[in-house]
């Protein structure tokens, strides 16, 4: 039985209509401190409503959704969540946009500075703090917004396909810059993606929905070390394996 204290993240029930057409139907899962889970399934089938659902822009229609064991609420949890779109905002510098989440969350002075050239070194983008998002590339932008999520230290990190519109050098390179970020500050992150092999690259867990409405239709482990090989059979297999669990149409 696991250990309750470990958990983070614990969807009861979870069930969210829109008028007569239901969307998520009964989900039920736990994601331990830490973790990393990439969230798999269908087209359309509500993996964004889920996350926002979590953070609240979605009230459930019915169940709950705790984080740390009360009811989530992202005013007096810290929760980040990174959006499909670009959102660097182009009237600040790179140093700028990566500090703002944590003016919202009121840290200021050294703290505020420490962490902001913290999480630029790691992301590679110190030489370039003092540029503005016209002045940087799409790779560049992406590695911006990741920093400026885990610059607040978040206890929570929700990721909806943020590499979905990347060429596949440039998402396995951020993908590297994420997971980077991830080991070293131990984050508990959610990640959405259709992409089958970014699951597989990233996810210390693999969980596969249904199509909508949508319930769990499994969660699957990933033993395979970090860094991982693309073009290792086992990688192949893993991927094949969760690539027939979501072949139902």
């Amino acid at each position: 039985m696991q250990d309750n204290s470990s958990v983070k993240v614990k969807v009861t029930n979870l069930t969210k209509s829109f008028g007569s057409l239901l969307v998520l139907d009964n989900l039920n899962f736990e994601v331990k401190n830490g973790e990393f889970l990439c969230i798999v399934g269908p087209t359309g089938c509500g993996k964004t409503t889920f996350l926002n659902t979590l953070t609240k822009l979605y009230e459930p229609t019915k169940g709950e959704i705790l984080v740390n064991g009360v009811p989530v609420d992202p005013k007096k949890q810290n929760i980040s969540y990174i959006f499909q779109e670009y959102s660097a905002f182009p009237w600040l510098t790179v140093k700028e946009n990566v500090m703002w989440g944590l003016k919202i969350k009121d840290v200021s002075g050294k703290e505020a500075t420490e962490n902001t050239m913290e999480m630029l070194d790691i992301v590679g983008l110190t030489k370039f703090q003092d540029y503005y998002p016209n002045q940087i590339s799409v790779s560049m932008l992406q590695r911006v917004v990741i920093a400026r999520a885990f610059a607040t230290k978040p206890e929570l990190l929700l990721m909806d396909e943020p590499y979905g519109q990347l060429d596949i050098d440039l998402r396995f390179r951020l993908e590297d810059e994420l997971l980077k970020l991830w080991e070293k500050t131990k984050t508990t992150v959610l990640f959405i993606t259709h992409n089958i092999e970014e699951a597989v690259y990233l996810g210390q867990n693999i969980m596969v929905l249904t199509n909508k409405p949508t319930s769990v239709k499994t969660v699957i482990k990933n033993p395979l070390p970090l860094p991982r090989d693309a073009m290792a059979q086992e990688f192949v297999e893993l991927r094949e394996e969760v690539t027939e669990l979501i072949k139902w149409w």
